[in-house]
């Protein structure tokens, strides 16, 4: 692992780029109204400082967290084996570099009115911390091709009450397959761990769960209240627990070309019941119950298990090929296996389960509550039902986002060209149709509410653009940019502090837009990945593959700060991490990879010092939401209720 600061971003840094020391903006003073986050009645997670002393080039960094909870003025001290390091309480930052960096363990001690109070012990990172890792054993698919495991995307949660948080883990096999495509996989495996690498359980979703990013959405969050986390996911016959319970008759089999529930050929392809072969068929499961399971955090138990909230066919889990065509677009479950998940609070307190499935045409959305020990269904959207306008079919991404459009302190949710609102009725369609990614944030502060910016697949429904700035609350296209073809990639964040907002690029256009859709740049970042505020300003930098770049506006480059050499990212082309999230540590967010081997997972925290003081972003609850849907299909960085970037004011 080796880090890299480029000379020109240092210099950026160094004069000011970030520290209120730039002109200050035309907007500014409705940035500063815009920016701040809103007391919510959201249930929060009851999280501890999460104190780290991350080693670096320049000292060691000691961080810790800011809580929604924390009373005014409060401040803290930072001692080094039992000595003090700051010479004031520290109150208007949270984070302090030890410049000396003896050895020795850090600890991190509230300080209210002058007395010293709670005391946190830092968790020390020395270039980044390893979490070692159970990989499960390969095996062997049913046509006989041997798998292997990798660790694949994650999620965190405080499984056990106790504050700190622990990581659930997808396995994903090696002979895993895209919808598109036919073929057998191996068995997707969930893990829990904690951060010493505990395994606490493991979940196997069995042969009758279809390997690959567009089956398997889980979601793990504190659904009941009870101060633990729960994990609720797609599950069926042959589903194994963490304590060894299955799941429905443990003895089906409903995989195509397999087993004795249909008549086949040697390779797998599907007979009618004419006799006639139908290729394609093989591997796919197109038939049996579904369901949907809630786990016990702590423990990987099941807790119950409901029918899967959309049926593949209108009367229940058997439909014949013509009807999987006739209601989802094809008879091949291409269409109908497009699942989605979420994780969002409908009722403005407690978060509900969100299951989709299908965004190519057909879409359903299921919201999913968990109280008193069951599964209950919250409402049900049907793009095809009875009283649904025009225009909600073939609208949906390879993932949604959540957050409250329409300021009524609710979530609704964002499937891509469509929104639904917090109880499950339509709120807006631009019709514009799939996209591979979008952003939802408010990305132009000047502006009241959130926005949405992404990219379109289907030039003739988003009637020949390619990328779209959108108001979320109403749908309406603020601005957009040109195609003629697929738009696969896009981002947005505050990369160039000269200007309000945040900017936006696509592969759509050579060019850098500000918020407006102005051109600022003749040449955007060739980065349109995950986003991650990484060093010390309010700018957010760029996180690809298993690096990290800063802008530099002044050059028009990506300047690499980061190099995780031995890490490896995920999904394929999609470069994404395991995670990126504010796991630990002041504002700053967290990167975790998995180490080339698969042996491990390494969770990188930055080592850069910064002045600004935000409360830890998983205290915003839309922030908190996008941590439990990063994990669905394509994956997409997380973005908060409110604007971070040049223009905020700093705490006091």
């Amino acid at each position: 692992m080796t880090r890299c600061a480029a000379a020109v971003a240092l210099a950026a840094m160094a004069a000011g780029c970030g520290t209120g020391k730039l002109a200050a903006h035309p907007e500014a003073a409705t940035i500063a109204t815009a920016m701040a986050p809103a007391k919510t009645a959201m249930q929060l997670e009851k999280l501890d400082r999460g104190a780290v002393a991350v080693r670096g080039k320049a000292g060691t960094l000691v961080s810790w967290r800011a809580l929604a909870s924390d009373a005014p003025g409060l401040a803290f001290n930072v001692y080094r084996d039992g000595t003090k390091l700051n010479a004031e309480p520290i109150a208007t930052s949270t984070n302090f570099n030890d410049k000396a960096a003896g050895a020795g363990g850090y600890e991190v001690r509230e300080v209210r009115n002058g007395a010293e109070g709670a005391a946190s012990k830092a968790l020390a990172i020395d270039g980044y911390l390893t979490v070692p890792l159970q990989r499960p054993a390969g095996g062997t698919t049913a046509d006989d091709k041997a798998y292997t495991y990798n660790a694949n995307d994650a999620s965190v949660a405080d499984l056990d009450g106790d504050g700190r948080y622990e990581i659930v883990l997808k396995w994903d096999p090696s002979e895993s397959k895209d919808n598109c495509c036919a073929g057998f996989t191996g068995n997707v495996l969930l893990d829990a761990y904690r951060l010493d690498g505990t395994l606490l359980w493991r979940v196997n979703l069995g042969p009758n769960i279809r390997a690959g990013a567009h089956y398997t959405q889980f979601q793990v969050a504190d659904y009941d209240g009870d101060g633990k986390a729960e994990l609720v996911v797609k599950t069926a016959d042959g589903t194994l627990d963490g304590a060894g319970k299955v799941i429905g008759d443990a003895r089906a089999n409903w995989v195509s070309g397999s087993g004795e529930i249909e008549q086949t050929d040697r390779t797998g392809a599907r007979r009618t019941d004419d006799g006639k072969l139908m290729a394609g068929f093989m591997g796919r499961i197109l038939k049996g119950p579904e369901y949907l399971s809630v786990f016990e955090g702590a423990t990987g138990r099941v807790l119950d298990t409901i029918p899967y909230p959309s049926n593949r066919g209108e009367d229940g889990d058997n439909p014949s090929g013509d009807e999987l065509k006739a209601r989802w677009g094809d008879a091949y479950a291409n269409r109908s296996d497009r699942y989605l998940a979420g994780t969002a609070w409908l009722d403005g307190k407690r978060p509900s389960a969100i299951f989709a499935r299908g965004y190519y045409a057909r879409t359903t959305i299921a919201a999913v509550d968990f109280a008193g020990g069951k599964l209950k269904q919250r409402w049900y959207f049907d793009s095809e039902a009875a009283g649904v306008p025009k225009g909600y079919s073939g609208q949906g991404n390879h993932q949604l986002s959540v957050a409250d459009l329409d300021g009524d302190g609710r979530h609704e949710i964002l499937y891509g060209a469509m929104a639904l609102d917090d109880d499950g009725k339509p709120l807006w369609t631009t019709g514009m149709g799939h996209g591979d990614a979008m952003h939802v944030g408010d990305l132009d502060p000047a502006r009241p509410g959130l926005e949405k910016w992404g990219v379109h697949e289907n030039m003739a429904m988003a009637q020949g653009r390619g990328a779209a700035m959108v108001d979320a609350r109403s749908g309406e296209v603020l601005w957009s940019t040109p195609a003629t073809k697929d738009t696969g990639r896009g981002a947005a964040g505050d990369i160039d502090p000269r200007f309000p907002g945040d900017e936006a690029w696509s592969f759509a256009s050579p060019n850098l837009f500000d918020a407006k859709g102005n051109v600022i740049a003749p040449a955007r970042p060739q980065q349109a990945n995950f986003m991650v505020w990484w060093d010390g300003d309010l700018q957010r930098e760029l996180l690809d593959g298993t690096r990290v770049f800063k802008w530099n506006w002044q050059s028009s480059q990506s300047d690499l700060l980061l190099d995780a050499e031995g890490a490896a990212s995920n999904n394929g082309t999609k470069a994404n991490p395991a995670l990126s999230a504010d796991l630990f540590g002041d504002w700053r967010e967290e990167v975790i990879w998995r180490a080339a081997d698969n042996n491990s997972l390494r969770i990188y925290s930055t080592d850069i010092p910064t002045t600004h003081k935000l409360t830890t972003l998983m205290h915003d609850p839309q922030y908190r939401a996008a941590i439990a849907w990063q994990n669905t299909a394509y994956n997409q960085p997380p973005w908060p209720s409110y604007y971070i970037g040049e223009g905020m004011p700093k705490a006091k």
